[in-house]
């Protein structure tokens, strides 16, 4: 049964500052920000949360449905999902909006800066799942990413009313969303992906203590960067797993989107939360290791000799026969 991915689909724009952003902070200015800073280069890559994920997850053989709005200009992105073996059918595109765009400049430190203009992203609201599941037949898992917020709250409703298991993935709607819409986003969900800071933003915000967040939820996945994985269930001892030390200079722009693929195709394939985990540390890293989220691949040898290096042998193969050949 199909994994639906719903979430931003966006076109990323990314520069690279290479001194420190806050070396450019003054004291006490802080309420009369202006600055501006002389970027080393400029890219252009496909991107959005949704699309990455559905990249992501294709590459690991797993056909999964993107579920998002586009504008007209959407022809060539979309070529190129559907000859990585992401399914665009139930992609709604607008008649008058352009496509997403996302802006992000990284310093030094990889601290980021990002401005997102959601363009026909706010058309996203009209699409409903159960045409989706009509087409493409029963929905095993409906990941509910960062996209219009409106389009969220009625996925994640639409998903609690069917019956359709969701992965939780508030993101970066974090940051202005209440805590009235940030509860109605994560009652229910199967899975509930954060990172740290937004780990700690979501208890602020809701209110809740992280008991009170792991009793409405099955699994609570925290990702920390350089320090790896936090997966914790009410009742269970957490589970933690290491990064997979990278070996080239480090883009993070995408990295979570990438270890959300790999942790979901993991669980598809019927294998344990930390073994799924480790899977989507590996990914994650294969992502960062380059510019742009949807660049990276994972040939299968180079991919399971790292994650033997990282995990050990048994691990490997245990993964090794669910990757595609």
């Amino acid at each position: 049964m199909p994994v639906v991915v719903t979430g931003s689909i966006a076109t990323d724009h990314l520069m690279t500052f290479p001194g420190k952003f806050t070396d450019q902070f003054v004291e006490g200015q802080m309420e009369n920000v202006s600055l501006s800073f002389l970027v080393d280069d400029l890219v252009q890559h496909r991107g959005g949360a949704g699309a990455n994920m559905a990249y992501g997850l294709a590459l690991l053989g797993m056909a999964p449905v993107l579920v998002g709005a586009v504008g007209n200009d959407f022809d060539d992105y979309e070529a190129w999902l559907t000859r990585h073996g992401v399914d665009t059918g139930s992609v709604h595109w607008s008649d008058v909006k352009h496509t997403a765009r996302f802006t992000c400049t990284t310093d030094a430190a990889n601290n980021q800066i990002a401005s997102f203009y959601s363009g026909a992203m706010s058309e996203a609201s009209l699409i409903e799942l159960a045409p989706v599941e009509k087409r493409v037949g029963p929905l095993d898992l409906v990941i509910v990413g960062p996209n219009d917020p409106t389009a969220m709250v009625q996925h994640t409703q639409e998903c609690r009313d069917r019956g359709y298991p969701f992965l939780a993935d508030p993101s970066q709607q974090l940051a202005w969303a209440d805590g009235e819409m940030i509860r109605g986003l994560v009652a229910g969900a199967d899975l509930l992906f954060t990172n740290e800071y937004e780990h700690a933003l979501l208890l602020q915000k809701t209110g809740w203590t992280a008991d009170e967040v792991l009793a409405r939820v099955g699994t609570w996945v925290t990702t920390r960067a350089a320090n790896g994985v936090r997966v914790d269930r009410a009742g269970e001892e957490p589970i933690e797993v290491i990064a997979v030390p990278e070996t080239k200079p480090v883009e993070p722009t995408g990295g979570g989107d990438a270890l959300r693929a790999g942790f979901v195709a993991a669980r598809q394939w019927g294998l344990g939360l930390e073994r799924a985990t480790q899977v989507g540390s590996a990914v994650a890293t294969a992502a960062i290791e380059v510019i742009g989220t949807q660049e990276y691949s994972l040939p299968t040898g180079p991919f399971l000799e790292r994650f033997a290096a990282a995990f050990g042998g048994d691990a490997a193969d245990e993964v090794a026969p669910h990757l595609p050949a």
